[in-house]
């Protein structure tokens, strides 16, 4: 069997997303005909069915969900080799830092500095701030070498280091019931609803939800999906707080970002067994760089001075 083409797996990929091969179409800018039966011949060269097709729909097989999955890592793979080598034969090679803002527990500007420390034979570094979920699909596309992330994150084909941990805090307005309270139990929270964030995958929803299983320190769990409706869809910490002001929902952040945004309208207040929120560095796997290493061992250097922040409530 001959290797498969990356514009093969763009077929397939547009298909299984689609699950309609008139959308699919659409989508890459092609007929349907031959991209059915681009899709037969990859289903004859592999030797499975990857679609169940039926007049009404397309169903992916176990072999289709495999290949998805596959696939988009190597088409994003593919992608980023060719961002990744014509930055590399830049005249002035930049080192790229992809961030959220709030991303980096306010040790981005320490780390840049430790970095442009280690020597003036590396490229400088260059940071780009990006909204919620760009800075991994920058990491993973080419555009850029280096990111600061918080956890959860799907970390495949990455390689990457924690440099703190911080707790999460409820998220409450200042008249809320619970707002009089020093600190709270996730069980308090059972019936309130909670923001989502749009384009979040299940687990990192379960996280922000504070439905991620964390066990509490006084034998209370964490909340489970039925003890959390469904409050508004957010895009970002601004969106999230206004939400949360106007009564419509309670939300967990973490402690460095509470700090940058006191409000008279919202309260902060710890939350005993609450899973935490760690800020790492990641990079990816098949990097050779010797400018992501050093700025890795710049945000280690940083990071390791860096007080406790899971002592550090002063609330």
């Amino acid at each position: 069997m001959s290797e498969l083409e990356v514009r093969e797996l763009r077929y397939f990929i547009a298909v299984a997303e689609e699950l309609n091969f008139s959308r699919a179409a659409q989508r890459l800018g092609m007929a349907q005909p031959p991209l059915s039966k681009a899709i037969a011949q990859l289903e004859s060269r592999l030797g499975v069915r990857l679609l169940e097709r039926t007049t009404r729909q397309v169903r992916l097989t176990t072999a289709g969900r495999v290949l998805l999955d596959q696939a988009r890592i190597a088409v994003d793979a593919v992608h980023a080799a060719a961002r990744r080598a014509r930055r590399a034969g830049q005249p002035t090679p930049q080192l790229v830092v992809a961030v959220k803002p709030g991303g980096d527990a306010g040790l981005l500007r320490e780390i840049l500095a430790a970095y442009r420390g280690t020597g003036s034979h590396l490229p400088p570094p260059e940071v780009v701030v990006g909204g919620s979920g760009e800075p991994i699909a920058m990491l993973r596309d080419g555009r850029a070498d280096v990111a600061l992330l918080r956890s959860p994150f799907d970390g495949r084909g990455l390689d990457s280091q924690t440099l703190v941990v911080e707790p999460r805090l409820a998220v409450l307005p200042a008249g809320h019931r619970l707002a009089g309270r020093r600190r709270l139990r996730p069980a308090d929270l059972k019936g309130e609803p909670i923001p989502r964030w749009k384009g979040a995958a299940p687990s990192t929803t379960a996280y922000y939800t504070g439905c991620d299983g964390a066990e509490a320190g006084d034998g209370h769990t964490g909340l489970a999906p039925a003890d959390t409706p469904e409050g508004p869809l957010v895009a970002g910490v601004e969106q999230l707080l206004e939400v949360v002001a106007l009564g419509q929902a309670v939300a967990f952040l973490s402690l460095s970002t509470t700090k940058r945004h006191q409000r008279p309208d919202i309260a902060y207040r710890p939350v005993t067994g609450l899973s935490p929120s760690a800020v790492m560095v990641a990079w990816p796997e098949t990097s050779r760089s010797a400018a992501v290493a050093a700025f890795v061992r710049a945000a280690h250097d940083v990071a390791a001075h860096q007080p406790d922040q899971m002592t550090a409530l002063a609330y």
